[in-house]
């Protein structure tokens, strides 16, 4: 799948998240695409891509829904723009069941048209979260940290 233009991207991207496709999620990136998930986790081709998305789409996001927010592109010349989205993510399952709470993202899709379209190359996904300006690491993990 290719789009017509790069501010398509993140309608594109929750149309398929929330049909539960990861092939049509996938088919937003470039073959060599790399995709960075909220904890770091870095995928580098578009097989890797779909089967993270796919084994997500189908346990612990298999009830969610994302609906895409505020969107800024930015262009970088006639063939490559980059597209910011704030998401809204709701039902993702709890590790022991039950639905957890609302969560906040920002993806960053950094877009290239080729002869088929315009397709990711990159993306990465970071959580918003409210009143923390860093995180700071413990002996027991990372804590969202606000030092105002």
């Amino acid at each position: 799948m290719s789009l017509t233009s790069p501010e398509d991207m993140p309608a594109a991207f929750a149309r398929a998240w929330m049909a539960r496709d990861a092939g049509a999620l996938a088919a937003l990136f470039a073959e060599d695409a790399d995709f960075v998930n909220v904890v770091g986790i870095w995928w580098e081709d578009r097989p890797a891509i779909e089967a993270a998305h796919g084994y997500a789409l189908g346990s612990f996001f298999a009830d969610s829904r994302l609906v895409p927010g505020r969107v800024k592109l930015r262009r970088l010349g006639d063939n490559v723009a980059v597209v910011h989205c704030r998401f809204l993510l709701t039902g993702q399952r709890r590790p022991g069941g039950g639905a957890a709470g609302r969560r906040s993202t920002i993806i960053c899709f950094v877009m290239q048209r080729t002869a088929e379209g315009w397709r990711c190359v990159t993306a990465q996904n970071t959580d918003i979260v409210p009143g923390a300006e860093t995180q700071l690491a413990d002996e027991t993990g990372l804590k969202p940290q606000d030092y105002r």
